[in-house]
């Protein structure tokens, strides 16, 4: 089997020093001009740190580079970018894609004792709550959708609905770490991260993995969703703007001739080369050195990957740009097609705060949640397919678990402010594009849409999953760690699903 790893080396002796550079040789010589003066402060801000020495004493650990350049997987791969619409909350499955009629003849009966375990507000549990919405059979598929998603029933032939997923934890941040990567606890690659260190990127003036969180509002566990953890830093995910700049800073305030421009580049390259010299194998370094010649080169590019007044009246119409209630969500999921369009590997989406977690009031609530983000979607996928690239992009939409058939009341009073707790046991989440059956359903919930019971999906089977349709195997994707083969499945059993594959 092809694996795709890097060996980490031996702890090396420390770095000879005899020609460090002092804060005073530094500034004499890249200070002459405006220019250089200001080149050379910021870098040694940057570099220096208040230490007095470019180069320290330090042990560095010698590395193969890691980088981003674009890698062949071991097999032939059904898709080659990624776009991940996290909606982090836990959207409700039986009120979504999961039909279950027995619950509507089963509500407002008990049902406390089968799911109390899992109940992360036991005090609050009441009876059995059917969904308030209607399912319709869409497409040629027959897909079943709640009348909560008519945009998405537009495309439901596009859809492999995965019915079966179930996790191991019924909270927030164990299960999102899990369902981002892999395992329990934090510190760990995420999805993004581990996909670009297999595959690299194909456009080397973007980031390889990007993500489109709403400004101020940002999920669960931070940027803990798009970390690199154990992974060299070069593969972490960049959080980009998408109001006014990508990047604070991107731009240059003040104008300087192209002459000057071109003496600053290769200063940057002769202190790169330098610093790599004297510091082997320094994964820290290397990737500060990598996001700066990323910026450089982000400046030429960035700004227009994300410029939507590039786009047509009729494009930005149908995504819903300029709508109070879907201009957000809207915007990142143009964003998003325009990033994949240009070579980014990997973008994820973060919907706005945390809004598919109905513990209460989901009437009103996942009514909203619904209202901002499916015209939005069912845009991409049509939008992908216009432009025939989404049969080798990835569209994967789902949050860490669903809800209980029950009704949460936090009153215990009026069922009319009723929601629905965790699920870890049973969720609902689907694909697009990228080599995916569509128009699909795979496995099944119980009668009432409790518990997984039929074609179960574990997160590490999804995972393996995903994996696959980009041309990687689960068990060949690892990084030496500790004289540990870390891998994205870590250790625990996993399951290509080839039914979901078209």
């Amino acid at each position: 089997m092809t694996r795709l790893s890097l060996p980490v080396g031996q702890l090396s002796r420390p770095a000879d020093v005899a020609g460090r550079v002092t804060r005073r040789r530094f500034f004499d010589r890249v200070g002459d001009g405006l220019g250089g003066t200001a080149l050379a402060w910021l870098f040694s801000q940057d570099l220096f740190g208040g230490s007095g020495l470019l180069a320290q004493e330090v042990e560095p650990q010698q590395l193969d580079v890691y980088d981003v350049a674009p890698k062949t997987p071991p097999s032939p791969p059904r898709a080659k970018a990624v776009i991940q619409l996290f909606m982090q909350g836990g959207p409700s499955q039986m009120d979504l894609l999961d039909p279950k009629p027995k619950l509507d003849e089963l509500h407002g009966e008990g049902y406390f004792d089968k799911v109390a375990a899992d109940l992360t507000g036991p005090e609050q549990a009441g009876k059995l709550f059917r969904s308030p919405w209607k399912f319709h059979q869409h497409g040629e598929s027959g897909l079943a959708i709640s009348e909560l998603l008519p945009h998405l029933a537009t495309v439901a032939d596009e859809l492999a609905v995965v019915r079966s997923m179930h996790t191991t934890h019924p909270n927030h941040e164990p299960a999102i770490f899990k369902y981002q990567s892999g395992r329990l606890i934090q510190g760990l690659p995420s999805l993004g991260s581990w996909i670009v260190y297999g595959l690299g990127t194909e456009n080397q003036n973007l980031p390889a993995f990007v993500v489109l969180a709403a400004e101020g509002s940002p999920p669960v566990n931070g940027t803990q969703n798009w970390h690199n953890g154990l992974l060299p830093p070069v593969y972490q995910g960049t959080p980009l703007r998408t109001q006014g700049a990508p990047l604070l800073n991107l731009s240059r305030e003040v104008s300087q001739p192209e002459g000057a421009l071109a003496v600053e580049r290769d200063l940057l390259k002769r202190l790169d080369r330098i610093h790599r010299r004297r510091r082997p194998g320094h994964l820290q370094l290397d990737a500060r050195i990598a996001s700066y010649n990323l910026a450089a080169r982000m400046q030429l590019e960035a700004t227009d990957a994300l410029d939507l007044s590039q786009e047509s009246k009729p494009t930005l119409e149908a995504y819903g740009v300029g709508n109070n209630t879907t201009d957000n969500y809207a915007r990142r999921c143009l964003m998003a097609r325009r990033l994949v369009e240009r070579g980014v590997r990997f973008v994820q989406i973060c919907t706005q705060r945390q809004i598919w977690d109905n513990h209460s009031g989901i009437v009103g609530g996942l009514k909203k949640c619904c209202g901002r983000t499916d015209q939005p979607i069912a845009a991409l996928l049509k939008d992908l397919k216009q432009r025939g690239l989404l049969e080798d992009t990835l569209v994967v939409w789902g949050g860490e678990f669903g809800r209980m058939p029950i009704a949460q009341v936090p009153d215990r009073k009026n069922l009319s402010t009723a929601g629905r707790d965790h699920n870890p046991r049973g969720f609902t989440v689907w694909l697009a594009g990228g080599g995916v059956k569509a128009g699909s359903v795979y496995g099944a919930t119980d009668e009432l849409g409790y518990e997984a019971v039929e074609d179960r999906v574990s997160v590490t089977d999804f995972h393996a999953t995903l994996l696959h349709l980009l041309g990687m195997h689960h068990e060949g994707l690892f990084f030496d760690h500790n004289g540990l083969e870390e891998k994205l499945t870590s250790v625990f059993e996993a399951r290509v699903v080839h039914e979901l594959l078209a």
